[in-house]
């Protein structure tokens, strides 16, 4: 299995929040230690709102290419909808060479209408403008000339797109909440599919799981990679885990996450979301280590990705989490799954 981080670059939402000018290098920091320590792949997802520095993800990525040498770097998310499939090959292939072929992109459709309002999309064609988006640029990945035709831009009429990328074909992950639709659609594109777990029980993502692996045979695709992508963190001790992460969590989801209809969380019901039925993966090495064993019994996800990083965590807690998940968590995990299944060792894709 492997591990990584995924962050939005917080910044707190408080009056004695940290800026930008600051949190940013403090994530390159996070980014080389990830590297060091041995982490699979670290992602940077896009937001265009307040309590948040990661509007344009891919340019932090790159800079975080001349500061590593290993570890992969991708989106987590790119918001497709609202941007053009030409440009976001164009970008990733850039940082694909910056990377010396470490690059990476999920997509997504967008949680928010941030990105809709500042790009002059519309939500009136929320899945539509994400299907035609994505299976464009799954199309500008191959090596053949594209001549395509669309709703949503301009026609394009045997164009190659140049440079190519260092790898022999850029990774496309596309994330997935709750939806079947978007499982089964994840499946008929031939994508690595990324699970978002932020509520419910683990026992639920499982159909997802099994509809995106049924979407890939029935359409005639080889197996691609599964991941899951938790709210998660890990501290020497759980009560250390809980005193940093649980106030920072609920701040984040009773204010970001508010106007998506998410109920008020409590201090008890991060708790209990921490438990062995919930989707967080907080405490310490071992608990981490527990949960997301349980998560791959359910799921047998290639890779499993941890958002340390929310509201108010400090960067000398991440840098410690960071530090326990690569010297600790992730050698665990590796040899616990390393009998995994041929058709899991198959589905880790094109590297």
């Amino acid at each position: 299995m492997e591990i990584g981080v995924f962050t939005f670059a917080d910044v707190a939402l408080g009056t004695d929040g940290i800026t930008p000018a600051r949190r940013i290098p403090e994530l390159i920091e996070e980014i080389a230690l990830a590297d060091e320590v041995g982490l699979d792949v670290f992602g940077i997802g896009e937001h265009h709102r307040v309590g948040y520095a990661a509007a344009a993800p891919v340019v932090l990525l790159a800079a975080a290419a001349a500061r590593t040498r290993r570890i992969r770097l991708t989106s987590a998310v790119t918001v497709l909808s609202t941007d053009d499939p030409v440009r976001v090959f164009e970008q990733f292939t850039a940082l694909d060479h910056v990377s010396q072929g470490r690059a990476e992109v999920m997509l997504g459709r967008g949680a928010f209408p941030d990105s809709f309002r500042l790009f002059a999309e519309t939500t009136d064609d929320y899945d539509n403008l994400f299907d035609e988006k994505l299976r464009l640029l799954l199309q500008l990945r191959g090596d053949a000339p594209v001549t395509w035709s669309g709703r949503y831009r301009p026609d394009l009429v045997e164009e190659h797109l140049y440079p190519r990328p260092t790898q022999a074909q850029l990774p496309v992950w596309v994330a997935v909440g709750g939806s079947p639709g978007s499982a089964v659609r994840a499946g008929q594109v031939g994508a690595a599919m990324g699970i978002v777990a932020l509520g419910g029980s683990p026992r639920r993502l499982a159909p997802l799981a099994e509809l995106h692996r049924q979407a890939l045979h029935q359409h005639g695709h080889a197996p691609q990679p599964l991941g899951l992508n938790l709210h998660g963190f890990v501290a020497d001790t759980s009560q250390k885990a809980i005193d940093v992460y649980g106030p920072a969590e609920t701040e984040v989801m009773n204010t970001t996450f508010a106007e998506r209809g998410f109920p008020p969380l409590t201090l008890d019901d991060f708790v209990a979301k921490t438990g062995p039925n919930g989707v967080y993966a907080v405490g310490s090495p071992g608990q981490v280590i527990d949960k997301i064993l349980t998560m791959h019994a359910l799921l047998g996800q290639q890779r499993t990705m941890l958002q340390l990083a929310v509201g108010t965590v400090s960067h000398r807690d991440l840098m410690r989490a960071i530090e326990l998940l690569g010297t600790q968590v992730a050698p665990a995990l590796r040899a616990a799954t390393a009998g995994a299944t041929d058709r899991q060792e198959a589905a880790k894709g094109p590297r």
